[in-house]
């Protein structure tokens, strides 16, 4: 007879399989897997229940985190759909144009369109729910890759969003909107239709972004169709200058947050410095902090790290080949010395003059590589697993915010430092620097300790001290991130470095 533990290798073997096959395993009762593999893996933790007969996988001790979920929830939604729907279902306009438009947090309650739809909610896990509406849905419908969500086409959802739409989610309106090449697409959906008040307001959102040639494409051609079209311009507000065509959302997304974001931070910020003449002193200075930083940053992001393995490394009184090979948080200590010493000489070249976007563009590798290479030292990793940007999906815990995928990651990287490139303000570099590389993510591991870097990096660009983020205001710290990531409002993230630089 099989012991319990050859049992419980049975089923994970079951659970391997599946997760062979998907991505992301989203079960529906015993459609695929049995009975009595389901309730085990239930019982030990490597299943949850979502509701009534669904489950998603997930880790023992993970009960009660909310990653687990987050990280699930538009396979989830995805598949569910498609077992109750079919292929007759897609997401609402609105919601369509939030993934068109590179928006990854997951929201509080999706709605599905259905021929099929029973008009009620079914609550899911951690305050979250479905609603599927009955309703027609577009003649075609777009797969989506990563999840396999069914979306409106982008015109369809373009011309078929709420009015409201334009004023709460601006910036992936005109996300959307600047991924449109020509008028076209739009043209024909509205003709289909005769949607003359639909024309009015989408041809006054391209003008609003500063596409007059779509605006008046549209406007001209449903008025020789014998259309009363009477332009109106959806949004609240002009943004500072047109956008122009951009094939990825992430580019037009993050010049949009950026530029929503950037007056609060100068409104918040104490006045910079300004130049600093004495270039040594302000290095003696940042040297003498390394101690307080190390310790604090580390700890941020759960590192048993003490003052005595922090000072024994800063000394040099380190031997990984013999004493610490297998002690990760000291391999984990060196990594940040050698790194701190790397953001420290661009540091140096910003305050003799270089522009500190570029100087961060340049050295931003190195920092990564050093915080790794005691791993290559000892033979943990081989160099070609420090270099570069992930290639896999990174989820942050606990966080409705999901960062962007890999091919995205490419793309928002250069926008980031183009943005630090040309921004005139110190404290916006600073706070929206940090903030929008942690926002992308564009490593698997280490980012919230990057994303300080980079705030240093460019306080010191403004003459402001090295500025240390305590442990004790841990939650503080994270909760005005997660604020910024998932409402858009980088108040209380400003707020929080604001009162922390001397």
């Amino acid at each position: 007879m099989a012991t319990m533990a050859e049992k419980m290798a049975a089923s994970l073997e079951e659970l391997r399989k599946l997760q062979e096959k998907d991505r992301c395993v989203v079960l529906q009762g015993t459609a695929e897997i049995g009975r009595t593999h389901l309730t085990r893996l239930l019982d030990n933790g490597w299943l949850q229940e979502v509701m009534k007969g669904w489950y998603i996988a997930a880790r023992p001790g993970t009960e009660g985190d909310t990653t687990v979920w987050y990280t699930s929830f538009w396979y989830f939604i995805a598949k569910y759909a498609a077992v109750r729907l079919g292929e007759q279902w897609c997401l609402t306009a609105d919601q369509s144009l939030d993934l068109y438009s590179g928006k990854t947090t997951v929201p509080v309650q999706v709605i599905i369109k259905s021929p099929k739809g029973h008009n009620n909610t079914q609550k899911l896990m951690y305050d979250t729910s479905l609603l599927v509406f009955q309703s027609e849905i577009p003649d075609q419908v777009y797969k989506e890759p990563e999840y396999g969500l069914n979306l409106y086409p982008l015109a369809e959802a373009l011309v078929y969003a709420t009015p409201r739409y334009f004023q709460v989610e601006k910036i992936a309106a005109r996300t959307c909107l600047a991924m449109i090449r020509d008028a076209a697409d739009i043209l024909k959906v509205l003709t289909k239709n005769g949607a003359s008040l639909r024309a009015g307001r989408i041809a006054g959102a391209f003008r609003n972004i500063g596409n007059s040639e779509i605006a008046d494409s549209i406007v001209s051609t449903m008025r020789g169709f014998g259309y009363d079209v009477r332009e109106e311009d959806p949004f609240e507000d002009q943004p500072r200058t047109p956008l122009v065509y951009e094939v990825s959302p992430y580019v037009t997304r993050l010049r949009l947050m950026w530029e929503n974001m950037r007056d609060k931070v100068v409104e918040l910020f104490p006045e910079a410095p300004g130049k600093i003449d004495d270039v040594e002193g302000y290095l003696r200075s940042v040297d003498e902090k390394y101690s307080e930083d190390a310790y604090h940053s580390l700890s941020i992001e759960g590192y048993r790290v003490s003052p005595e393995l922090i000072e024994k490394v800063r000394v040099g009184n380190w031997k990984p080949e013999k004493e610490d090979k297998e002690h990760k948080n000291a391999l984990v200590a060196r990594g940040y010395y050698q790194a701190f010493q790397a953001v420290r000489g661009t540091i140096s070249d910003i305050l003799k003059g270089k522009n500190a976007g570029e100087a961060v563009r340049a050295d931003h590798l190195v920092w990564y590589m050093q915080m790794w290479m005691p791993f290559v030292t000892v033979g943990i990793l081989q160099r070609e697993d420090i270099v570069g940007y992930r290639t896999g999906q990174v989820y942050i815990r606990g966080s409705q915010h999901i960062p962007l995928n890999p091919k995205a990651v490419r793309d928002a990287m250069p926008v980031l430092f183009d943005l630090l490139k040309n921004e005139p303000h110190p404290a916006v570099r600073a706070v929206l620097g940090h903030f929008f590389f942690v926002y992308i993510h564009p490593y698997m591991d280490r980012n919230g300790r990057m994303g300080r870097f980079v705030l240093n990096a460019m306080l010191a660009s403004g003459g402001y001290n090295w500025t240390v983020v305590p442990v004790e205001r841990r939650k503080e710290y994270m909760k005005a991130l997660e604020k910024a990531s998932v409402e858009g409002d980088i108040s209380e993230f400003a707020k929080v470095i604001a009162s922390l630089v001397k």
